[in-house]
């Protein structure tokens, strides 16, 4: 049964205060207000909050903690936002206290653990801790992109960098979506979709959409990324088979500050016009050798998935019967 429905009123203390906390444009007050599903007022340096008696304390202990941090001096980000409501969630806080620390070899998201269930996803698991650019090859199944999401997010809610890229080459629209149906969001949606399915794997739904209304995760085709600079950020190409050796180096030069690249991708399934090399075996060539790159292959000794898959990866390795 819902709580009673309450207001709670919080006098401000200034107006440098009032837009450190509320954000330019009440920014962090509709991240508070849309995560928690209450309403909230701003007026004359007074916060008015209204709902559920459980959201509404929540929002209290929400408010109250960007008070302090403004006080400490701290910056205010959507990112920090973002941490404070959710260790303001009590299911949350309490699996925090009953979790250990996880181990090298594992992330832990809410209540969910990911850890590397084979040696190659140990070894891949510790390149991405030890090294700014990864390259992870193999088969389907192995948890490749799945495990570089995961890290990502892991990093964007400790608050080591800032933002999540996440790419894909649009190899069967040629990278020219304009002929496809709809908006942006619609027409790159279908070439997305795993790199959505492994977000939405790891944090709920509600999560995911406003982190990306946040713009703190951004998904793009790969031909989108031409002419940027990525700063505090993880940046993860997915099926980079599907890159053009062009392609894969604008991408790679996208690299800022801070910024943290993996590029996973099966070379087996290359779906390239004939004749055009991948970006991927160039890439992997070139940087051999450098500090700091990384370059895991998985086989089909790590597929995670249903038992079949190896078995049809296998089957696939075989010389077709005439």
């Amino acid at each position: 049964m819902p709580d009673s429905p309450i207001s709670v009123t919080i006098a401000l203390e200034s107006h440098d205060e009032e837009i450190a906390v509320l954000g330019s444009r009440d920014q962090f007050l509709r991240q508070v207000r849309d995560s928690l599903g209450i309403k909230i007022l701003a007026r004359h340096g007074e916060l008015r909050i209204d709902g559920d008696a459980d959201r509404v304390e929540r929002a209290q202990k929400v408010f109250s903690e960007l008070r302090k941090l403004h006080a400490s001096k701290v910056t205010i980000s959507s990112t920090e936002v973002n941490r404070i409501l959710d260790e303001a969630n009590p299911a949350a806080a309490k699996l925090a206290e009953l979790s250990p620390a996880p181990t090298p070899l594992e992330i832990r998201e809410g209540s969910k653990v990911v850890r590397a269930r084979t040696e190659g996803q140990a070894a891949y698991l510790k390149s991405l801790k030890d090294n700014e650019l990864v390259f992870a090859l193999g088969p389907a199944g192995t948890g490749k992109t799945y495990l570089a999401v995961a890290v990502a997010v892991g990093a964007l809610r400790s608050g080591n960098i800032k933002k999540i890229v996440l790419v894909r080459p649009a190899v069967e629209a040629g990278e020219h979506l304009g002929f496809l149906p709809g908006d942006l969001e619609a027409k790159i949606n279908p070439y997305l979709r795993p790199l959505l399915d492994a977000l939405n794997d790891l944090m709920d739904i509600e999560q995911v959409r406003r982190y990306m209304t946040s713009d703190l995760i951004e998904i793009a085709p790969l031909a989108y990324m031409r002419g940027r600079t990525l700063n505090d950020a993880m940046i993860i190409l997915d099926e980079g088979q599907n890159a053009t050796i062009s392609q894969m180096k604008m991408f790679l030069t996208r690299m800022g500050n801070n910024a943290r690249i993996v590029v996973t991708g099966d070379p087996s399934q290359n779906d390239l016009p004939p004749g055009i090399p991948n970006g991927l075996n160039d890439a992997v060539e070139r940087v051999r050798g450098i500090k700091s790159v990384g370059v895991i292959h998985l086989t089909k000794a790590d597929i995670v998935r249903h038992p079949l898959v190896q078995a049809i990866v296998e089957a696939y390795e075989k010389p077709a019967k005439s």
